[in-house]
This record gives C-alpha cells, structure tokens and sequence, in this order.
C-alpha cells in the first residue's frame, strides 16, 4: 500500500472513530438526533478539511527542516488557530442544538477550544514528528547515496589513471619482435590484446577475481620478458584458497609493473620478481617481492608515485580501514609490496573451508 493510500485511510477512519463515538456516548445518554448526526459528519468533514490543509503547509514551507524551536512554535500556533476554528463552527450549532444542556454551563467557549485542540494536538503532533523523523531518514539516505556516487566516481578515475602507463610499457615490449621474431611477435600481441581488454574492462568493474588479474598479471610479465630476456626471472605461487577472492582490477599489474621499473631495471644483473598470495586470518595477502632497494626521496615519476598511491586509495574506497597497503624493504636487496584484503562476499567461505591442494606456482 502506498503512503498517500495510508494517509487517507488513517484520516478518513482516524476522524470517523474520533466524532462518531462522542456521538454514540451523546445518543445513549439523550437519544438519537438526525440534527447531532448531520452535525458529526460535518464535524468528520471539517475535520479532515483542516488536518490536511495542515499537511499541505508544513510540506510546502518544509517545516520539518526548521530547527526545534521554531517548529515547536509552529506546531503551537496550528494547534491554536485549528482549535479555534472548530470551536467557532461547532459553538454555535450546539447552542442552538443543545441548548438545553449548555445553559448551565460556565467557560463554554473555553471548554470547546480545549477539548479541540488536545484532539488536534494529538493529529498534528504525530504526523509532524512522523514528517520530521522521514525526512531526516531522507537526508541521510541522500548524504550516503551521493557519499557512494562520489567515492564510485573518485574509483573510476583511479583506475582510468592506470590505464596510459601500462599501455605504453606493454607496446615498448612488442616493439623490438616484429622484425626479429614475427611468430613470437604475433603471441605477444594476444597477450597485449588481453590485457588490454581486461583494462577496458576495469572502468566497469569494481572487483575481479583473483585468477583473473593473475593471468593479466602473467600476461604481462611474459611481455616484459621479451625485453629483459635473461635479466627478469619471476615467480607466482598461489594459494587455492585465494583465487576467488575479489580484488581492484589492474591493482596487481601495477604493483609487478612498479617493481620491475624502479627496481629489477635499476639492477646490473637484472633480478626476481615474486608474486605470492596467501591467507591469513581470514584476510587476503597479497606480497609482490622484487629485487632492489628503496628510495625513500621522493620522485615525480608518474608511474611510481601516483600508481602506488592509488593503490592505497582504492583499496580504501572499496574495503575501508580493513584493507591495507605497506611497501617495505624487506631484506638488504628486497623491496615488497604488502596487500591485505578482507572479505567482500560470504560466498566465498566455500573456498575457505575446503581443504587446500598443493598451491599452485609459476616459476619463469
């Protein structure tokens, strides 16, 4: 049933109830009187008449938004005026229907402005705290709704700022096959374009699963490759448990893009890049281990700075205070990155509590 139909409903059959049994207590005591009949329709009409056009005001001028005390005062005033114009309406009818029985009655007038106004006070009073109490639920539900569509849009503009820095490094890898191993050259292509349809995708997307930005994460590094040969060794070793656990798209691949550009690159050598997950009381931790140091000073490398940033920053906006983000250097050669995730879905408790099978790894 809708509100409007309540409304009526209640007013019709709130001010019938109220009129019609101050008739019937009058009819037992005096007899029926078609007159008093008449009168306590009039009365149930008038009635309606006035509590609604009550309504209309307090919604047109927005009383519930007024602060208490002038809403306190308001309410006051409508009490009084609506009293007193039941009681100028009905007084005289009375005198002339019940004359008998308001002869020897003192404060008459008095006694009517009363008895009509505890009545009005009663309709006026619930239905201004019910307005009052709906539309600061309103207000509130509004403030959490926009809350949302602006963390939702701050989301999307984080992850569209992904999107230029890993295009460019994944074309840099393609670059030098074409002429030298077209067959290799063509399979690396595949595996751009499905990247690169997985970061379309991240802009429609709050979460994936994790196998699913692993692949794109070892797409990725089978590309980077193809340029540093030899000089990148990487490893993924994943936990069952985890792997359909919802995580940021893309989150991963910027990480493993970080630590092969500021840290494997920076080394003679080359180095390791490891990529682990796990769980952990009930949370997800993901730790991206590569070989190099860290700097401290601060850069204004784009692809350092901002993506690591809005790592933080998405994982903020999605999870909360549960999740975190920390990169660290773990041992003299060893920077890692640390994800900690909770849970978005009960249904991933299935996962959970299976038994785990010997985790699965990817060692190149």
């Amino acid at each position: 049933m809708s509100k409007t139909r309540i409304y009526w409903t209640l007013q019709i059959s709130g001010w019938t109830a109220l009129v019609m049994y101050e008739f019937l207590l009058y009819s037992v005591e005096y007899g029926f009187d078609s007159k008093t009949l008449f009168l306590a329709i009039a009365n149930i009409l008038l009635g309606i008449t006035l509590t609604h056009t009550y309504r209309l005001v307090i919604r047109r001028w927005n009383w519930s938004a007024l602060p208490m005390h002038k809403l306190v005062f308001r309410v006051a005033l409508s009490v009084l005026i609506l009293g007193f114009i039941m009681t100028i309406v009905n007084l005289p009818l009375d005198r002339e229907i019940l004359a008998e029985q308001l002869v020897n009655q003192p404060f008459v007038f008095w006694g009517y402005l009363s008895t009509w106004c505890k009545n009005l006070l009663a309709w006026i009073l619930s239905y201004t705290v019910y307005h009052y109490v709906e539309q600061n639920r309103l207000t509130e539900l509004e403030k959490i709704m926009l809350k949302t569509s602006m963390r939702e849009a701050e989301a999307k503009v984080l992850r569209s700022q992904l999107n230029p820095h890993f295009t460019f490094n994944a074309l840099n890898s393609i670059r030098a096959l074409v002429s030298e191993n077209p067959a290799k050259a063509q399979h690396s292509i595949t595996q751009l374009s499905n990247i690169l349809r997985n970061s379309l995708l991240a802009d429609r997307r709050k979460t994936v699963e994790l196998r699913e930005e692993l692949k794109t994460v070892a797409d990725y590094l089978e590309l980077e490759k193809v340029r540093y040969e030899e000089r990148l060794r990487y490893a993924i070793h994943t936990d069952p448990q985890t792997v359909y656990w919802q995580v940021p798209p893309m989150m991963l691949q910027t990480l493993v893009e970080n630590g092969i550009k500021h840290g494997v690159s920076k080394v003679m050598g080359g180095g390791i890049l490891e990529v682990t997950t796990s769980m952990e009381n009930q949370l997800l931790v993901i730790r991206i281990r590569n070989t190099g140091t860290l700097c401290e000073k601060k850069t204004d490398d784009q692809s350092g700075g901002v993506g690591l940033q809005n790592t933080a920053e998405r994982l903020s906006i999605l999870y909360g205070k549960e999740a975190s983000f920390r990169l660290f250097q773990e041992e003299e050669k060893t920077v890692c990155a640390e994800i900690t995730i909770p849970m978005l879905s009960d249904g991933l408790q299935r996962y959970s509590d299976e038994k785990a099978p010997v985790p699965q790894e990817t060692i190149k």
